[in-house]
This record gives C-alpha cells, structure tokens and sequence, in this order.
C-alpha cells in the first residue's frame, strides 16, 4: 500500500483495509447506500479522506447504476434569475459529487422538447426546471422516467414540487418597513398584471397596508413593463396625479430604479420626501442606483439549494415532495428608506 500511495493510486482495497471493513462496505459507505452503522461510515469516509481515495467516476457510475450529472433546464437567456440559483444548486449537489448540465430553451416548447431528449440520451440522473418566471408552466407528467424539481417556476400539477420564492411575504416586508420608518402615504409601482409576480407582490403589498389601517395611493398599483423607463414614467404619473405620497413599493429594482431616477429629475428628494422599495437585490442595479435601494432579496441561491437536495432526495429513492414548497425573502436595507 506504501507504494501505491507514492505513486497517488489509492484504491477501495486500501480503503477497507485502513478501515477494517470489506471492499462492499466502502463502496456502500461512499455512495450512502446500503444499511450501515453510522460508526462504520464515518470510520470508511475518514479512511478515504487520510488515505486521499479518489473514486473513479466510471467504476462508480456501473456499480451504482447512476450518471451523478443533473440537468438544469431554464428559461432564462440572461442568466439574471439562473446563475444566482445554479449557485446554491452547485453547492447541495457538490456535496454528493455530483455534476449538472445546462440547457437553454429560450422559452420556445420545442427546443425544451429537444433539450429534453439531450439530458435523457445523457442518461442524467433527475432534471431541475426553472426560468425567469415564477408563472405557472405545463408540468412534464407524472410518467417522467426520472426525478424533476421546479425551481422558481410552478408546475401546474400539484403532484410536482415546485420550490418557488415568498412574492406575498416579500412585499408584506416592503410595506411594513416603509411603515415603520414613518411612511403612510404608499403607492405600488408594479410589473405587467399577468404575471404571477406581480400579482402575488401587489396582494401582500394590500394585505400589510390593510393590517396597517391604510390604503393605496391612487386606490390601485399602477402597472407597466419590467424596466426603468417604466419606473420613470409611473414616477411623472405620481407627480401629476397631485396626490400626497412619502413611499412608493416597487415590484422589482429595475421599477425602482427608475422611479428614483423620475423622482429626482421632478425635484423630489429620495429618501427625505418619498421612500422607496424595490424587489430582487439586483447587486448592479440596486447598488448603482441613486440613491442606493433598499430592497426584498428573493434568496434564490437558498431556492437553487433546497431544490437540488429534494431532487438529490427523489434520485435517491427516499419519499418524492410535491406541492409548493415556499423559500423566506429578506430585507436589505440601503439609502433609499434612511430616516433622520
């Protein structure tokens, strides 16, 4: 063993023998299959790491029957939703040593379908689906051969999981934090009515000014296009409505931006006038804006993580979740809202 380990060859023999167990029992405890003691599986994986035991992928692939690759299909061109999940994902699925592949359908139905058939020829060992939208999309059936988690986009069957960002929880903390730091004239700036992002910000965005004994200014949000051309145009919109407002709630931080952008421009000082607060944490974006934005961080390397361990989990034959599963946003808090 001395010489094989000078010349950096460390087999499962070496391993067992380190380990005092059989050659079956490394393999079982290096793959997490099999009922062993849990001593006897810390005691195998301790050997390997001193040992420095490198498993071949192949030999691992034919004794366990898997691939140890995941498909990552998304709709998302850009990256701006992906790369931020694929993060997190990158981090559950290292742990089991696992690599993904990445497929673009750019929204298009068949070149999904085509992308489809790629990561079964690869023989991938379970499929996360996700994009720039937390829409509902069609699901790929209960007879899908392998395992499939929605990321951030909800299947339409219940019988899926789908692991999707708290929109409503998100923008009741908006609300409330404006609140909080003395605003009680707010108006809703938000993004295209049909979108479920949209929808789901403005309904938490009324349930915390309801709880607050408030209304919206204007009496309803003002809708328009996912940009800052947008936020500065519903900007000008609140100049000339003449109605009173201290705090706007944007539905992402391209509104915001631009909202503070048209803000500015028409002599109104942010955050002494008006407070504002935008959604995604969008780093170049919310930290180029001026002033820099207070805003809900949608936490999608969080989702990109629990969805990747409950697919681990289904690849791994244990119980298969379905339903919704609903990952926490958070606040940051920047210049845009300071008070004092």
């Amino acid at each position: 063993m001395a010489q094989r380990k000078a010349r950096g060859v460390v087999t499962v023999a070496d391993v067992a023998e380190h380990a005092g167990v059989s050659s079956g029992t490394v393999s079982k405890a290096l793959n997490g299959r099999g009922q062993l003691k849990s001593e006897t599986r810390q005691r195998v994986l301790a050997s390997a790491e001193k040992l420095g035991f490198a498993p071949n992928l192949l030999a691992r692939s034919l004794l366990s029957g898997r691939t140890y690759t995941v498909g990552v299909l998304t709709t998302d061109s850009v990256g701006r939703f992906t790369i931020p999940l694929l993060t997190g994902a990158e981090d559950a699925l290292g742990a089991g040593q696992m690599s993904m592949l990445l497929c673009e359908s750019r929204g298009d139905a068949i070149r999904e379908q085509h992308y489809l058939r790629v990561l079964m020829a690869r023989r991938v060992d379970g499929i996360i689906i996700t994009g720039r939208s937390s829409n509902v999309r069609p699901s790929l059936g209960q007879d899908f051969p392998i395992p499939v988690v929605y990321a951030l986009c909800q299947s339409d069957s219940m019988e899926d999981l789908s692991v999707l960002h708290d929109d409503e929880k998100g923008a009741e903390m908006a609300v409330n934090h404006l609140v909080e730091t003395g605003r009680s004239r707010i108006a809703h700036v938000s993004g295209p009515p049909r979108h479920a992002a949209t929808q789901n910000r403005s309904r938490g965005a009324a349930t915390a000014l309801a709880a607050a004994g408030l209304s919206l200014v204007l009496g309803e949000p003002l809708h328009g296009e996912w940009s800052e051309a947008w936020g500065r145009e519903a900007a000008q919109r609140l100049m000339r409505s003449g109605e009173r407002f201290n705090g706007v709630f944007c539905a992402s931080d391209q509104i915001a931006r631009g909202v503070a952008d048209g803000l500015r421009e028409g002599g109104v000082a942010v955050p002494e006038d008006v407070g504002i607060v935008g959604v995604d944490n969008w780093l170049p974006m919310a930290e180029a804006s001026r002033p820099p934005l207070t805003t809900i961080d949608l936490n999608l390397a969080e989702l990109g993580h629990i969805a990747a361990t409950r697919l681990l989990s289904a690849i791994e034959g244990k119980d298969a979740a379905s339903g919704i599963e609903r990952v926490p946003a958070f606040l940051v808090k920047r210049r845009s809202t300071e008070i004092g």
